[in-house]
């Protein structure tokens, strides 16, 4: 996974994590941009942050920790008086701050991202914002779903990389290797990755659990599993799904 994130910062302008909780979406992006060699603006977005100016406030200060000659108030002053068809031109304008105070080649992450897609200026926004992003940036999105903006263009042209659950999910390879690291066997990765469909926090919770259960209720666990009929997408109770 991080090769594949390493190819996208290398050719792409942008990378979209897609996923729901639990899928490793947060620390997938915090080991990629441990060691990507780029200055990180990290923002966690909130529901509060629908409103464009709070938005647009948070941005300007993770920019800022890095850059510090970033110039977002004008942005802010501007978008507190933008109707919404002046959105496109305010994400032109953010292009032309990161253009104007450019420095060590940028990562920005902004985690969460979904819980603001239902605000109507995140469309004209982004959508103006994806393409035009300076080669020094890259942006870095993680959320419960695509961005509510015409992406698809941009992922044929190869300008955007989309990582979906699917491709988040473990393997059986991956599960039994991780299960090793708890001291449990090919047997219990079996199980575990059965109950979370492969879903990382799940397995990594299930496999925490048995491994302090002791090695007798562990495998009464596989024994019991294995026997249990299963119904179409059940998952392991109180674990989660």
């Amino acid at each position: 996974m991080l090769d594949l994130m390493q190819a996208s910062l290398n050719a792409c302008t942008a990378t979209v994590l897609n996923g729901r909780a639990g899928t490793g979406k947060s620390t997938l992006a915090e080991d990629f941009a441990a060691d990507c060699g780029r200055q990180i603006a990290w923002y966690k977005v909130d529901v509060a942050d629908a409103e464009p100016q709070t938005f647009c406030k948070y941005l300007t200060a993770c920019v800022q920790q890095v850059r510090p000659t970033f110039q977002g108030e004008n942005l802010c002053r501007l978008v507190g008086e933008a109707t919404l068809e002046d959105f496109p031109i305010l994400a032109e304008t953010l292009v032309f701050e990161l253009l104007e105070t450019s420095g060590e080649p940028l990562l920005i992450v902004m985690e969460d991202l979904h819980s603001i897609y239902d605000s109507a200026w995140v469309v004209p926004f982004f959508s103006r914002l994806l393409p035009l992003l300076p080669s020094d940036v890259h942006l870095l999105i993680t959320g419960r779903g695509l961005p509510p903006a015409p992406l698809w263009r941009m992922r044929s042209k190869q300008r955007l990389m989309v990582i979906e659950e699917p491709e988040l999910a473990f393997t059986l390879p991956e599960a039994i290797e991780l299960f090793k690291s708890y001291g449990l066997t090919d047997a219990h990765a079996e199980v575990g990755l059965t109950h979370s469909h492969g879903r990382a926090a799940t397995l990594a919770r299930i496999a925490s659990t048995l491994s302090n259960s002791g090695k007798a209720i562990a495998d009464s666990f596989i024994s019991t599993e294995r026997r249990r009929p299963r119904l179409a997408g059940a998952g392991m109770t109180g674990y989660g799904n």
